[in-house]
């Protein structure tokens, strides 16, 4: 929230948070980032509406392309994104940990 406030989105209901998630735009491409809901409001079109919002501002910033990063273990997120008409980049992901991931 201190580096990029306006890409930071919060959803509340009646006054409670209950989905978040945090956006990026390098110029080149939106990057997206930990969208959460919790778990009891899960499966009812939350998590679609904070996508929604994110890609409209990602397009008005010109963005022309969004890229997620996704364990594959984690299939029932693969199957939300497909959804949403996301598909699988013919890409290679490569990293290097700095800090030990315990």
């Amino acid at each position: 929230m201190e580096t990029s406030p306006r890409q930071f989105l919060i959803g509340e209901l009646e006054g409670r948070a209950i989905c978040s998630v945090m956006y990026a735009y390098d110029g080149h491409r939106g990057n997206l980032n930990y969208l959460s809901v919790l778990p009891e409001y899960q499966k009812k079109g939350y998590g679609g509406q904070m996508m929604r919002e994110v890609e409209k501002r990602l397009l008005d910033m010109g963005c022309p392309k969004i890229n997620l990063l996704i364990r594959n273990t984690n299939v029932d997120v693969i199957k939300f994104y497909e959804g949403l008409g996301y598909k699988t980049d013919p890409v290679v992901c490569v990293g290097k940990r700095l800090i030990p991931d315990d």
